[in-house]
């Protein structure tokens, strides 16, 4: 008997728990709309802003403009920014990123190079904070969902200090979204701009100059490349965290089928035996 009063226990807990991640489940594929429709809305002002840089690129401008210039050799200072969610529930979506960023700190150090470390997120950050890492920026405040104001905040102190020479590079560790089940860890190199592939000349009267143009347009492709970084790990979280509760609600119905099949043996071995006992003292009483 006490064998089947636990084992109904234990069915009514697990159905308790599938409904939890079935619910979250449904929520995080609602989410996953409205991020991954941020992720397509911001991906082709991102090529046309690439489209118009590359079309204005001289390489004599290279000089002008600060947020253009390369190291000569390894970049001896180098911002680290490591954006990862700031719930857990999602597979080893975090992990996967945390691991990246890792990994990246030691091959920039081992080369004797300075890395001041950036993190947006709850789980990166508590990570290296625990490891004994100091962070520069640690923002745990733009979740799911993030802003161009977001990107702004983030990039316009980075680009600062890089043109007045304090930072040599800006990379930027992100989760690349290519679709739910798709979410590699992914290194953006934010500053120095890569040189733009030139476009073909085509003799244009500009109004402003193609300088005045960049001055303003640089900035914004920095921007948006921020803005994408966190839209894209937006999306990939809520994909990683609807599979994960996917996966977690199949393995409780899995688990209830089992300790149901568990279940109905005993207590049909428990009637057996009741049974049993019934005739052997009905055949005692008859003796």
């Amino acid at each position: 008997m006490a064998k089947t009063r636990e084992l109904r226990r234990r069915i009514r807990s697990v159905e308790k728990t599938r409904q939890i991640t079935k619910t979250m489940e449904m929520v995080a594929t609602s989410r996953l709309k409205r991020t991954q429709d941020r992720v397509v809305a911001a991906r082709p002002y991102a090529e046309v802003l690439a489209d118009l840089i590359g079309s204005l690129y001289d390489p004599e401008l290279e000089e002008r403009f600060p947020i253009l210039r390369h190291p000569k050799g390894p970049p001896q200072k180098t911002a680290l920014l490591l954006i990862t969610s700031n719930r857990g529930l999602c597979g080893s979506f975090n992990a996967n990123l945390i691991r990246e960023a890792r990994d990246r700190l030691e091959r920039l150090e081992s080369r004797g190079g300075e890395v001041e470390l950036h993190g947006v997120g709850r789980k990166g950050i508590g990570y290296f904070k625990y490891a004994g890492r100091t962070f520069t920026t640690a923002r745990q405040d733009i979740g799911d969902r993030p802003t161009p104001e977001h990107a702004a905040e983030l990039t316009e102190p980075l680009v600062e200090r890089f043109q007045n020479g304090d930072l040599d590079a800006v990379e930027v560790i992100f989760a690349q979204f290519n679709n739910p089940l798709s979410t590699p860890p992914t290194l953006l190199t934010l500053l120095p701009i890569a040189r733009p592939e030139r476009k073909a000349s085509i003799n244009y009267l500009m109004k402003p100059s193609p300088e005045e143009l960049l001055q303003q347009l640089l900035p914004l492709y920095v921007q948006n490349g921020m803005y994408r970084a966190l839209v894209e790990t937006a999306a990939s979280e809520n994909g990683a965290r609807r599979t994960a509760m996917k996966n977690a609600t199949e393995s409780a119905g899995d688990m209830i089928d089992t300790l149901r099949r568990i279940y109905n043996r005993a207590r049909q071995g428990q009637i057996t035996q009741e049974l049993a006992e019934i005739v052997g003292g009905a055949e005692a009483l008859k003796g």
